[in-house]
Formats: C-alpha cells, structure tokens, sequence
C-alpha cells in the first residue's frame, strides 16, 4: 500500500497525516514517550550532578554526557513503545532496536573516548607556556559520551518511561 504521508485522497475529504501537522505528532504515542524519556534524563542529569559534586549545575539540562544518558533514553523510550505498539516481532521494532544499539555502542565507545582525549588535550594546553600560540586555546568540550553504568541507566529510564507513557496512553486514548 501506498504511504499514508504522501497520500491525499481528496474525494474522502480526509486530510492526510502530514496535513495535519503538530497535531499529527503529538498524538504519536511513541513520539511522545521519546521525548519524555530524553526530557526526564535531561532533567535528572542536574540532580546526579548535584548528587556527586555537591553543586547544582542547570546547565545539564542541556549539556552531553554525565548520568543518565539522554540520547539512550530516547531511543530507548521510542523502541519501548514501538515493541508495545507494533509488537516484538514487527519490522519496526527490529528497526528500533538495531538504533538503539548502535546509540548505545557509539556512547560507551568512540564519543566517550573523544571525551578523555580531549580532557588530555585540555591538560596539555594548560601546561604550555604562556607566549605559545595555542595557550590562550578556548577549553574542548570532555562531556562527550558515557560510562557502560550511565548508559544503563539511560537505558532504564527509557524503557520504564516508554512502558508507563504507552500504557497510559491506551488506558486513556486508546491505540
């Protein structure tokens, strides 16, 4: 069949989904407990800071890295309620899984790597004399990726989420 996006049947007088715009997004349960997942970890990311360096630092919110990992939670929360939607079998599914995995393997691996070298860089140009060229250098960013445990957590967060969003939703608006 054909896509239900691009499709516009104007003899029904039925708007396609792509038609109705924000409404059309938000009614998407899985979209929603992407985004709810994503924003609970953005939020907590500033309470387990405070938890393990005693300062209250609201730029996590929007900050990389630290505990939990967002992006894990929103692929996670969207595989969750993918998998309760469409079911474990389905092709989607499969789809968000697959995404999922490689966001949490990139996390744990190349992006955490990045994050210390460049912590090890920053060292390096703290250490260099005042008059070298580089010296006056504005900091890397080395709050890249994660630790196993953080993406772990993440990981929770997102599937709790997604199974607690989605179940809501049904109970109150159906499939």
């Amino acid at each position: 069949p054909a896509c239900p996006v691009f499709t516009l049947d104007l003899s029904s007088g039925e708007m396609s989904p792509l038609g109705r715009g924000v409404p059309a997004l938000i009614s998407s349960p899985a979209l929603m407990a992407a985004l709810l997942s994503f924003t609970v970890a953005q939020v907590s990311k500033v309470f387990t800071h405070w938890y393990s360096t005693g300062k209250l630092d609201w730029g996590r919110i929007v900050g990389s890295g630290g505990m939990p990992s967002s992006h894990t939670a929103l692929v996670v929360g969207l595989t969750t309620a993918i998998g309760l939607k469409e079911s474990l079998d389905s092709s989607m599914f499969a789809l968000c899984l697959v995404f999922s995995l490689v966001v949490m393997y990139d996390a744990t691996g190349v992006r955490l790597h990045a994050g210390r070298q460049a912590e090890v860089l920053n060292q390096l140009i703290l250490e260099l004399p005042p008059q070298h060229p580089v010296s006056d250098t504005r900091p890397l960013r080395d709050s890249l990726g994660h630790t196993p445990i953080q993406v772990g957590v993440g990981a929770l967060v997102g599937l709790v989420i997604g199974y607690v969003h989605y179940n809501l939703w049904i109970t109150q608006w159906g499939p």
